[in-house]
């Protein structure tokens, strides 16, 4: 990873505004990008957390940089501290909002995680996960309810792949790029080698592929890491001179930022099969394989990071799943894992 010098993204009419983020978990302040249009005013990629300060730090940032016109708004993804302020500032401008299908309910509320906590408590303690701390958990993710409001569906509009978004000095083009959550997009300029990352390819910290049960449990299940492998192969491939992330200042190198958290992914499978060489385990059990420890503000991620392991290990035909008495266990075919991570079909946008 190679720090790029920003001063060049005032000259295309891109203006980064740090914002605060009132937990740890996100990696630092999330970044919410105003982009100058056409005729007059901007687009926000991103629109902060929605606290007061959160809010508060994007209108001095705006002010700061004279932009007053809001034209529309571009949401990332589905988590509240890229979309917290969208319902608000698409009352006060009239803005529509544009997200991907498969973020949508997460917007309007129906899909946040504490909702798929709550209406899927039984995967979950298929898990393996006990009772009480499911409770615990759900205690914990209710409090997340308090950074976003639920944004009106008539002020929605759909994201699609492929689609250009014309702005004042370049065009871009939107990236559907699954993992991190089903309908995370970025947005590629090809003509200035610019990729608007947000969280699926950060500089400092793992884009932790999200448990994500808004396409259904079973053979709809959405299979986080699967998909993430197959989206960062796709940017990979991009040729980029510098990458806006959702959290941090502007870098490039993203090659061997990205060949290096597959090796990370790699590791932790290599640790999940060692760990199912002793015998069957749930994904539950097999935390204690990857994390030397274990807390309730953090047993999301942690479940999401195994979950998302064992399904890559599933899909290359290492491991074999088994259920019995309404609870999952995996169980090792013998089979080391493979050093390429992408699974064998990539997610159709």
């Amino acid at each position: 990873m190679i720090p790029v010098d920003e001063t060049f993204l005032s000259g295309v009419g891109v203006h980064r505004i740090p914002t605060p983020v009132p937990f740890l978990e996100a990696g630092g302040p999330a970044n919410a990008y105003a982009i100058e249009d056409q005729g007059g005013g901007f687009t926000l990629f991103d629109c902060a957390c929605g606290t007061d300060e959160g809010l508060a730090a994007l209108r001095e940032g705006l002010h700061q940089r004279g932009l007053t016109k809001l034209n529309r708004i571009v949401v990332s993804h589905g988590h509240v501290d890229h979309y917290g302020n969208a319902q608000t500032l698409a009352e006060e401008s009239g803005a529509q909002v544009f997200v991907h299908r498969h973020d949508l309910e997460k917007l309007t509320g129906e899909h946040r995680w504490s909702n798929q906590l709550e209406k899927r408590w039984s995967y979950f303690l298929k898990l393996g996960v006990p009772d009480d701390t499911l409770h615990a958990m759900l205690e914990r993710t209710r409090r997340g309810r308090d950074y976003a409001r639920p944004v009106d569906r008539h002020r929605l509009q759909l994201l699609e792949e492929g689609q250009a978004l014309r702005f004042a000095h370049f065009e871009a083009k939107v990236l559907h790029a699954p993992g991190h959550t089903p309908g995370l997009v970025c947005l590629h300029v090809p003509e200035l080698k610019l990729l608007f990352a947000d969280d699926h390819v950060l500089a400092k910290v793992s884009p932790n592929p999200l448990l994500d049960l808004s396409l259904g449990e079973g053979e709809t299940k959405f299979k986080a890491l699967v998909a993430y492998c197959a989206s960062a192969r796709r940017v990979q491939a991009l040729e980029l001179d510098c990458l806006l992330p959702g959290h941090g200042e502007a870098f490039k190198g993203h090659r061997e930022l990205l060949e290096g958290l597959f090796q990370f992914y790699v590791a932790r499978q290599g640790r999940i099969s060692k760990r199912l060489e002793a015998g069957p385990a749930t994904i539950y059990e097999l935390v204690s394989a990857v994390f030397s420890r274990t807390d309730i503000g953090r047993l999301f991620l942690m479940l999401s990071e195994v979950l998302g392991n064992v399904e890559v290990l599933e899909e290359q035909g290492q491991v074999q799943r088994l259920e019995e008495g309404g609870v999952m266990r995996f169980r090792a075919l013998g089979v080391s894992p493979r050093h390429d991570t992408s699974p064998a079909k990539p997610p159709v946008a």
